[in-house]
């Protein structure tokens, strides 16, 4: 039985999981039924933040467009164009025995692309959660359902794991932002073109 997380809470993911390895974060979301004109694209990512808060470097930041760091630790498996089916719509897979040293925190976003053209905003999506497996047995740890707090966000922080005394641990987010990827990329120290 997973447990389910409220805005705010922090839960051990190590400690009562000894052994634990190999996690999937897998995410998922529906659209609302009306038409914007254009399809929603919601986008995953990752960013593996420093002691500081913010990414070492352009290389922590995993995304459709940089799928997997380096040290093999986060691996995002693709972009969703649709949204459409049931189950997880991105899944980013990490490894916490590979996750380098100077990585504190791994946070996980979402975002709408190009929200700001195509009028969007996270007031016209409903059902998105983020959930955490463990990938060896395939057992569901831990859900956090957004609910319904957002309206004209088009970036949302779900959810951070992060290293606490030598174990791994999870904080459920849920704060929004403006502008989309571009404002994330610039709270988490990475330039964009």
């Amino acid at each position: 039985m997973p447990i389910s997380l409220s805005k705010g809470q922090k839960v051990d993911l190590t400690k009562g999981n000894p052994g634990l390895k190999k996690i999937m974060v897998g995410l998922g979301w529906d659209v609302n039924a009306f038409d914007s004109g254009a399809d929603f694209d919601l986008d995953a990512a990752a960013f593996m933040l420093g002691a500081n808060g913010k990414c070492p470097t352009e290389k922590e930041f995993i995304f459709y467009g940089n799928l997997e760091h380096a040290s093999e630790s986060v691996q995002h498996m693709g972009d969703n164009l649709t949204g459409e089916g049931e189950g997880d719509d991105e899944e980013i897979h990490v490894d916490l025995s590979k996750i380098p040293a100077n990585v504190e925190k791994v946070a996980f976003t979402v975002t709408i692309y190009e929200a700001e053209a195509r009028r969007q905003n996270f007031g016209q999506v409903s059902n998105s959660y983020i959930r955490i497996l463990d990938e060896s047995t395939g057992t569901e740890l831990i859900r956090y359902d957004l609910g319904e707090d957002f309206s004209i966000e088009t970036a949302i922080v779900v959810g951070e794991l992060y290293r606490h005394n030598g174990e791994w641990k999870f904080n459920a987010i849920g704060s929004g932002f403006q502008g989309g990827l571009a404002a994330l990329c610039g709270h988490y120290g990475i330039q964009v073109a």
